[in-house]
């Protein structure tokens, strides 16, 4: 049987000269699930793209079912059978579930969407294919698994015999995962074929019947996932050795030195985003916290980092109260922070690279010189920090913006580790960046936690919140559910309950082990 889809020789040259995809062959059979992966900047957004109607290739060929297409837009391709499912969900939150799948090929009656119908065939779509899902909910109101799923209803509706899923997982609890899987194999029992991209090779290893690896714009290999291992794949993707677990003596765990002490904060619709939330942090210790993303982890760190005013409660570092303090205020506590969204409040993208290494510093010796600044010093601290953290870059003076993701979050990691502070919130510090960058950040935050440093990990990749953390605790709709003093004790799934909501500590159980 001939593959469903085939690339060949596939070249994407951008007009700025950046080669993206260099003569890929990649195909996929029918009805197989096929994992995608490779280091940021592999060429593996830029491929799908491609399939998907959204590039055009600048040489090579699409052959879809026998018969070579060529796709202008996304339109073309859902035409042609084919969805994706994008990372960031593509869904109207004011919608509800049936309105967001049936949107574009909406049933009518006398002109107008007939509601009842769109639930019918959302229930009956829903149904066919293991895909649970509330009709009449609206979509803002719904947790982010049945999100997931309305996404590849959506495509399903529209007639999609082949699926790209892009990163799916990345937001999911264990359970959701597992519930996500199950549903890619009835697709695949049903006759559908799945492009399933990920950065996670467990995952690649558990759901997938053959992996492609790409690194620098080429296909490295394509092999059955049964003759693959973890490790392999990674030395593929990287081009050596990846140390995929975090080795870490032993926490020595020091004084307090940051105390949450009844957290609330109330949005401006009024609703209670964080609910007397408590906790402690020690030093020579990473605590981490697990939750779905949307829980009040992000209103959270911006409240502890000075980016948020708080409603009520306190925090103290080393006894000294830093909430509804500016950012700055906070750093000069002894707070570094790297943030959630490196592009929106990481990183000043037109300026240097050296500039972005000193803007918490840049106002004090030894970079202060006078009423200007010492440029010496900051290009001495630029090397050092290129060179120490594996910045990838020419020159120093470039802007930061000509770094790939992994090197921008290097430079963020570089800045903040070297402000040597005494506490450090670290928010999804390897979201988005490869295995190599990824294996590094972890090994730097181990050592910031070793060499005595209070860290604060808020990760919604549970592997890595369960791998550093020394504790544990859990968030479920603004408020703390769980405490769990031995990370290397609690199974995932475990943690997974509570992240839900469906398992709770008492409060007095809570402040024992807290």
């Amino acid at each position: 049987m001939p593959p469903i889809i085939e690339l060949k020789a596939i070249y994407k040259i951008y007009p700025n000269g950046v080669m993206a995809n260099k003569g890929v062959n990649f195909s996929v059979e029918p009805g197989e699930i096929h994992a995608l992966v490779g280091e940021n900047g592999a060429g593996k957004s830029t491929l799908m793209k491609i399939i998907y109607g959204m590039e055009q290739p600048t040489q090579g060929q699409v052959v879809v079912e026998g018969l070579e297409r060529h796709f202008h837009s996304s339109r073309d391709a859902i035409d042609a059978g084919i969805g994706m499912v994008h990372q960031n969900f593509m869904l109207v939150p004011s919608f509800t579930v049936a309105e967001n799948i049936v949107l574009g090929q909406e049933p009518t009656q006398r002109g107008l969407l007939n509601k009842q119908k769109a639930i019918d065939e959302t229930i009956q779509i829903s149904e066919q294919y293991g895909l649970r899902v509330e009709p009449k909910a609206i979509v803002d109101s719904i947790n982010v698994g049945m999100r997931q799923r309305v996404e590849i209803l959506k495509a399903l509706y529209r007639g999609a015999n082949i699926l790209i899923l892009d990163e799916p997982t990345a937001v999911l609890t264990p359970q959701e995962t597992q519930e996500l899987f199950l549903a890619i194999r009835k697709l695949v029992e049903q006759g559908k074929t799945v492009i399933f991209i990920t950065h996670k090779l467990r995952e690649v290893m558990e759901v997938s019947d053959r992996v492609t690896v790409l690194r620098q714009g080429e296909v490295v290999g394509t092999l059955p996932t049964s003759e693959a291992t973890r490790e392999s794949l990674a030395r593929m993707m990287v081009g050596r050795d990846v140390l995929l677990r975090v080795e870490k003596p032993p926490a020595q765990r020091g004084r307090k030195v940051m105390e949450v002490q009844r957290l609330t904060y109330i949005n401006d619709t009024g609703r209670s985003v964080l609910n007397d939330v408590s906790f402690n942090i020690y030093a020579g210790e990473i605590l981490g916290i697990a939750g779905v993303e949307g829980n009040g982890q992000t209103e959270l760190v911006e409240i502890m980092t000075g980016l948020r005013p708080s409603t009520s409660g306190n925090a103290l570092v080393n006894g000294k109260a830093v909430l509804n303090k500016t950012p700055r205020e906070v750093r000069m506590a002894g707070v570094s922070h790297i943030p959630e969204d490196r592009l929106t409040n990481g990183l000043a993208l037109e300026a240097s690279i050296n500039e972005n290494l000193i803007v918490d510093r840049y106002f004090r010796p030894p970079y202060k010189k006078g009423a200007s600044i010492d440029y010496k010093q900051v290009a001495e601290l630029g090397a050092k920090s290129i060179e120490k953290y594996g910045i990838l870059t020419p020159d120093g003076e470039l802007p930061v913006a000509s770094l790939s993701g992994g090197n921008m979050q290097k430079v963020i990691v570089a800045r903040e580790f070297t402000s040597d502070p005494e506490l450090l919130i670290a928010a999804q510090p390897t979201r988005g960046i490869d295995v190599g960058a990824t294996e590094f950040v972890r090994e730097q935050l181990v050592k910031q936690r070793t060499d005595g440093t209070a860290v604060l990990l808020v990760s919604a990749d549970l592997g890595e919140v369960m791998s550093l953390s020394d504790r544990i605790i859990t968030m479920f709709e603004g408020e703390i559910t769980g405490v769990f003093p031995d990370a290397a004790s609690v199974t995932e799934e475990e943690l997974g309950l509570y992240m839900l909501g469906i398992k709770h500590q008492s409060k007095e159980e809570m402040e024992e082990l807290l």
